[in-house]
Formats: C-alpha cells, structure tokens, sequence
C-alpha cells in the first residue's frame, strides 16, 4: 500500500533557517526515485548515499516509486543536511517505522554510506529554529554538532552516532538527550603587548581602536613590527557577550570555519586573509552565497596586511559592509544578507620599496610611484578609516634595551573599562554599543563636547577641509580617548589627539608624521 510520509528539518539562509518538509511518497510501480523542490548540488546525489545507508543498516529498499519532495518547492536547497530526514522519511512511506515515532521532532544530518551520522553546515542556526518552534519538543543531529547546538539552552538535542541506533532508539522510546554541559576550556594564551618595543604612537593608536571598535591604518616600513602589534590586538579587546558569541558562532558554523576554540572561548574573531583573496573570498558570495571574511569577522577585527596589495576593487567592496555593518548579496534566486561589523586594521608599506622616512635606508621610488601607490586606496575608504598612524622603523639600539612595554592586562583594563562607559552611553541606542557605529549627529549632540574642543574641531573642519563624515569620525575618535581617561566631556586635548590620526589631504594613506 502506498504511504506517505512527512519528516521535519530545515535549511539556511544567510544565518537563519527556515523550515524545510521533506515529503516522502512511496508508490507501486517501476522502481524508480525521484527528487523534487528545486536540489541542488549535494542533495541530489543524496539518493546514493540514503540508499546505500539505510541497506547497510540493515533495513529494506522495496522496489517502489520513490519521490521526495522538498517543500516549499520553489526555494533552493543544497547540503548535505538532507540525508537524514530523507531516509527516516522513506523507512516511514515503506511501512518500517511508525509515524508516530518522528512527531514533534526536527531532523538534520548527513549519512555515511555505512548509515554512520556526519557532521553538518548550520548548526546552530537550525538549534535556534527548532528551539523558536512551538510543536517541535527535539532536535536530532549528527554528534559532531552537538556542541555548537547547545549554546540553544532552550531546546532538547539527541545525537546518536548512527541511522540504526536512532530508529533502536525511536521505536522503543529511549532516545537520549544531551546534557547541556557548560564546558569552559583553558583561554589560548595570546601574544602579548609588552613583547613590542617603541612604537608608543601604534600601540595607543590600537588601545583607543579597540576601546572603540575603529578602523585603524598602520603605514612603515618592513620590519617595524605592524603585523606584530596587529596579532596582539585581540588579547585587549573585551570577552564577547552572550548574544555577540552565539552571532559569531552562528556565521563561523554556516561557513564550515568552525574551530573547537572558537566554540568554547569568548573570544573575538582574528581574520587576516591573503592579499591574493578574490572579491567572493573577502565580501562573501558564490553560486550558493557563503560568508566572506568580513563576516567571519564580525564582532571581532579584520587585519589587511600589505593592504595596497589588495586588488582595488576588492577594497572598494568594503566600503558598503563597513558603513551598514553587514553585506547582502543578491543572486537570481535570492538575496542573502551576513551580519559583518568588523574593526578594520591596515598595515601598508610607505611606498613601493618601503624605505620612504626610514632615516637609515634611501627610498628608492620615484615620486610618481609613490602618488600612484598612495591613490591605490580611494579617498571614499581613505575616509572610512578613523586612524592613520605611523611605525617607523626601529633602531636596533633599542631592541637591545631592556625595556618592556606595558602589559596586554593592564591595557586591556582600560580598554573593558572605556567600553563599560560607552554601553550606558548607547544603552537607549539600538544597534549601537560603541563609538565607531554610533550615528555621527547624534554623536554631535549627545557626546558631551566642550566649547574647547568644538571650536579647535571647526577651525580644523576648515583647514583640513574636512568631509562631515571626517568631521564625524574625527569626534568619536575624540570621544574614545575621553573614555579611555574617563572624562565626563570631550577636551580640546583629545580632539587634538584624534587630528593627529587624520591623513593629509591629497596623500591618502600617508600619516601626518611622515609627509
């Protein structure tokens, strides 16, 4: 007799899912198998993988017309997520398994050829799902998942390891559910501050930039240590919040980056992707949209070393995910949209030969090679970038010295403490909830600027012949170095610190102390 069956499971877009029925019928006639509801890529050969699973865990294929569809049919699906709730939904259309068994329950997982259940893209997106989902009271996923879903306290998860320990477990009512351990593992031993020596002026450029998530630039020559001070900059950037991690986890999941540290830790996001990267691989996209880097970025930093190496139309496709804090990408069949607020740190070299203001070392460049080589980064991303600041190249007299910077604790302290400040001043702000993202007008009106510091602003405004977005990013920065000395109001001294890190007009990239 034929049979119908309906199994629960769902799919991703962007970093949300959505529900998914997979519809199982099972009719007399030619053995044959048919898949409908727009699959793509590795869902349509899952019939291969489903058949050879479920006869190697020992149940039958009856000769009978398969068809499965995906519903709703007029979305694309691809994944291998698929696997799982296809099979039980064909044990279940053959009579093998009663219906009853996979009520009120969400099914998503890929099957070995041996019926052996692997792991799956999107995780947690599918726990949140489950967990907002009235009639779903469990959600059954491969074991390799099962820790990224738990972050969802909210909803039951079973993991079994295989096809037939899930149908053993089902019929006979005795599926056991994980227990949400809270595993807190050891925190990675990150590099610290006090290994770089001099660079004063990069290392407070990089406190006040993690203090208030803005955009830095770091411009010398090889050798002075950018790439150094850029990889300890997540040692003194605040522990993600509950709600920041579950973001962080959610895109690093739906990506396939997800890394056990990443897991476990409260850390934020270190992304520094190659200068040969392409467009997709940086700002995100493909046939089937994947995130780029900028959003396995989010809430943590992006670091462009060489970043005039970058092709320029890689760059300028920064520009859009820096101003909204998420990239959407539209394809023909939908527009998907990753959350991607990063803090952008730049490392370029001062010219072609990277010898330019090296007081040791003759630049060797012509003064045309330098301009072409300044103007690679446009004034329109020039302008988004808050801090241009320089790192000369360091005397090996004092490498030699016994001086040690100051700690990545004690600066990290400031900088938990400048944020603290900045989350009551945002607390009524939606979205905002440091200085870099608030809106520049409101920023204006609302940060407590004294006479000082807006009269020595408007005379810079003019001599500078500033842009009102420069305008406005010169007074956040202000505003983060207040908070960093815990003032009440902005000063002409702090306001005169943030001028320091504009760049000169007509010289892109080029800091104010080499020009």
């Amino acid at each position: 007799s034929a049979m119908l069956a309906t199994v629960r499971s769902a799919a991703i877009v962007g970093i949300e899912a959505y529900d998914v029925f997979v519809e199982v019928d099972a009719a007399p006639g030619l053995p044959q198998w048919t898949m409908v509801g727009l699959p793509v890529g590795a869902v349509k050969e899952s019939r291969e993988r489903v058949g050879a699973a479920l006869v190697n865990s020992g149940f039958k294929l009856p000769p009978r017309r398969i068809t499965v569809n995906l519903a709703p049919a007029d979305r694309r699906k691809d994944g291998t997520a698929f696997d799982l709730p296809i099979a039980l939904g064909i044990l279940v259309a053959t009579g093998q398994l009663d219906a009853a068994t996979i009520e009120r329950r969400m099914f998503a997982g890929e099957l070995g050829l041996d019926g052996a259940m692997r792991s799956i893209r999107g995780a947690l997106p599918i726990a949140r799902h489950a967990a907002n989902q009235p009639d779903v009271d469990a959600l059954i996923i491969p074991p390799a998942n099962v820790e990224e879903a738990q972050h969802v306290s909210r909803v039951r998860i079973s993991s079994p390891v295989d096809l037939g320990l899930l149908i053993g477990g089902m019929r006979e009512n005795r599926l056991s559910f994980a227990s949400r351990a809270d595993v807190l593992r050891p925190k990675r031993e990150l590099p610290d501050f006090s290994d770089v020596v001099a660079q004063e002026s990069a290392k407070r450029a990089l406190e006040v930039a993690a203090a208030g998530a803005h955009n830095v630039l770091m411009i010398g020559p090889p050798g002075a240590g950018k790439t150094m001070l850029a990889r300890r900059l997540p040692g003194i950037l605040p522990e993600l919040n509950e709600e920041e991690a579950l973001e962080v986890i959610a895109i690093h999941s739906v990506a396939g980056t997800l890394t056990d540290s990443a897991l476990a830790t409260c850390e934020r996001p270190f992304r520094a992707p190659h200068h040969s990267i392409s467009s997709a691989g940086l700002i995100g996209g493909g046939s089937s949209p994947r995130p780029g880097e900028v959003s396995l970025a989010h809430n943590g930093v992006l670091f462009l070393d060489e970043m005039l190496e970058f092709p320029r139309s890689v760059l300028e496709g920064m520009r859009q995910p820096m101003e909204d804090g998420q990239v959407v990408i539209s394809r023909a069949a939908m527009s998907v949209r990753y959350p991607a607020r990063f803090t952008l740190i730049g490392a370029t070299n001062p010219c072609p030969c990277g010898r330019l203001g090296d007081p040791s070392g003759k630049c060797q460049c012509a003064p045309s090679e330098i301009d072409r080589y300044a103007r690679r980064i446009s004034g329109p991303l020039a302008d988004r970038i808050d801090m241009h600041v320089t790192a000369g190249a360091v005397p090996i007299s004092e490498l030699t010295a016994e001086n040690v910077g100051e700690s990545t604790r004690d600066i990290r302290m400031r900088v938990c403490r400048a944020r603290e400040r900045q989350a009551v001043r945002f607390a009524r702000v939606r979205g905002v909830s440091c200085n870099a993202h608030a809106p520049g007008r409101w920023m204006d009106s609302h940060g407590c600027i004294d006479s000082s510091a807006r009269a020595l602003l408007q005379s810079a405004a003019s001599t500078l012949s500033l842009s009102a977005r420069a305008y406005h990013r010169v007074l956040k920065v202000a505003r983060t170095i207040a908070d960093i000395e815990e003032e009440e109001s902005v000063q002409g001294r702090h306001v005169a610190e943030a001028l320091r890190y504009r760049p000169v007009p007509g010289r892109a990239h080029r800091a104010p102390e080499t020009v």
